[in-house]
């Protein structure tokens, strides 16, 4: 009886991990697969933050009286907006101006004050581009747009520049997204023109946006 025990007990002891490995083993049906890779967006666009500045003139400043020499000054800007896809964009501005004149402008204040001014605005803003360059891995990264802006503008002092105006700006720009995915710098010549004073001006505005 023993002899015939022993070699059965043999063959289990061979058997048993052999069968634990089959157990282990997938099968073709369940084969593990690659982990999806995670991609991103070669260009981030949506609700976006941008600043901008740099100088600018007005050619005529508003006064009803005396002279409405060159001014040339500094133009700081804010926006918050909405990318509409790939070419379009919607936001709102508040703008800020300082701008130099001399003591002979009186502006409207008929001689009671002179010299400089300040401006503030806000408003909302319409970005069109128009013309896409793709880079060596075809992503557009260089576009050529046109941005134009309606806003509400109101002066300082008072004394000299005493009713608020409409300002209306537009000009082309042009705009790179760097690899950085959300981060885009751009630069744009703008002309301004306040509707009821019909003064004329234009600014130079380098500018950097963040898309979230």
């Amino acid at each position: 009886m023993q002899k015939v025990l022993a070699p059965l007990a043999l063959s289990a002891a061979l058997l048993l991990p052999a069968m634990a490995g089959a157990q282990d083993t997938p099968s073709a049906g369940s084969a593990m697969q690659d982990r999806p890779a995670v991609t991103f967006n070669e260009v981030e666009r949506g609700v976006y933050f941008g600043v901008y500045g740099g100088p600018s003139w007005i050619t005529n400043p508003p006064a009803d009286t005396g002279p409405r020499p060159f001014s040339s000054g500094q133009m700081a800007q804010v926006e918050l907006g909405v990318d509409l896809g790939e070419r379009l964009s919607l936001g709102v501005f508040f703008m800020g101006s300082a701008n130099r004149a001399g003591a002979e402008y009186v502006g409207y204040s008929q001689g009671a004050a002179s010299g400089d001014f300040t401006m503030l605005v806000p408003g909302a803003v319409l970005r069109a581009r128009l013309v896409g360059f793709a880079d060596s891995q075809e992503v557009k990264r260089t576009w050529i747009y046109a941005r134009a802006g309606v806003g509400y503008a109101m002066f300082s002092p008072k004394k000299l520049l005493p009713d608020s105006d409409i300002l209306v700006f537009a000009g082309p720009g042009v705009e790179y997204y760097t690899r950085l995915r959300h981060f885009s710098v751009g630069l744009e010549v703008v002309g301004n023109y306040l509707a009821s004073k019909g003064a004329f001006g234009f600014a130079v505005a380098p500018n950097i946006r963040y898309a979230f």
